[in-house]
């Protein structure tokens, strides 16, 4: 479903006659219900109408520099503000509670929601990991594809976009005894499959039992389910991650590790997300100093 304002746009007759106000109206357009172009109620969100601007902008400026039009009628609009929904991930008892719940779900969820919690790796990452990926010497998995769609067959696994998103996350131990108990359970379902095997060259970490891939969505469907079913407080599949790295901070974990295991581009993106929950480890630091002044008092 296209925007009212934004057919405006693409249908002007002459560029030119796009002014500012043609894309105030078609990012206030965004904001309604119904703009999504799916069956949910609202919205796009702060951050997707933000982009829109950007790409409006940056469309405009090329027809600046071919000399299309004179002036960018994005470039005098205002960028719309991002407003970021405050994210309360898992306490450490809410952790033991889902860990304890997984144990009567099916392996496939139980080894994904375990892995998602222990290396904070994106539903993308999750479901484009293979077998191969996984270093069973170092114990290290390695992040060097994603999954972004999967349909019918259609099947679109990307390569990260940066070299920081491109990385080699370690496993705790029982994690990786896990990961070999699975792999074994793993192969025997293929072996089991026969001529039915439906995975073609791809072995994924987490598929049908036939290979064929988990539509994208899938996890995160599960995941809702899930909580609901064990009455557990809402958070969303990629608040796993949100858990994991808070859980880390909690533990003293270094942020230029943290940073490192999330794949951000440098620490300034791990410190802007996640500043919240280092403002207990800052009162921590602070704590250190005051015992040494006592001790200097005493």
């Amino acid at each position: 479903m296209m925007p009212i304002c934004f057919r405006t746009i693409i249908t002007t007759d002459r560029l030119e006659d796009i002014k500012p106000l043609h894309i105030v109206d078609f990012l206030s357009e965004l904001e309604k219900d119904g703009s999504r172009g799916d069956r949910k109620s609202g919205g796009l969100a702060s951050g997707t109408i933000h982009l829109q601007h950007r790409i409006l902008k940056n469309i405009f400026n090329r027809a600046v520099e071919w000399q299309v039009i004179k002036r960018n009628p994005a470039g005098d609009v205002q960028k719309p503000k991002v407003t970021s929904k405050e994210v309360i991930p898992y306490d450490d008892t809410e952790v033991e509670q889902m860990l304890q719940a997984l144990v009567k779900e099916p392996y496939h969820w139980r080894v994904m929601i375990t892995l998602a919690l222990t290396t904070a790796l994106r539903r993308s990452e999750l479901l484009g990991h293979e077998w191969k990926h996984i270093d069973w010497d170092s114990g290290e998995i390695k992040v060097s594809q994603s999954m972004i769609h999967a349909l019918k067959g259609n099947i679109i696994v990307k390569h990260p976009k940066t070299k920081d998103s491109n990385r080699n996350v370690a496993l705790p131990k029982s994690m990786l005894e896990e990961m070999k108990n699975y792999y074994a359970y793993r192969l025997n379902e293929r072996n089991d499959m026969g001529d039915d095997w439906r995975g073609g060259d791809w072995f994924f970490m987490f598929s049908h039992p036939n290979g064929q891939p988990f539509h994208h969505e899938r996890p995160y469907l599960w995941f809702r389910q899930f909580i609901k079913k064990n009455r557990f407080r809402y958070i969303r599949f990629h608040d796993l991650r949100h858990t994991s790295t808070t859980i880390l901070i909690n533990q003293g974990v270094h942020a230029k590790i943290i940073s490192e295991r999330l794949g951000h581009g440098s620490i300034t993106t791990t410190m802007n997300i996640y500043g919240h929950a280092l403002r207990p480890a800052d009162q921590a630091a602070a704590d250190k100093f005051e015992s040494l002044l006592k001790n200097k008092t005493s």
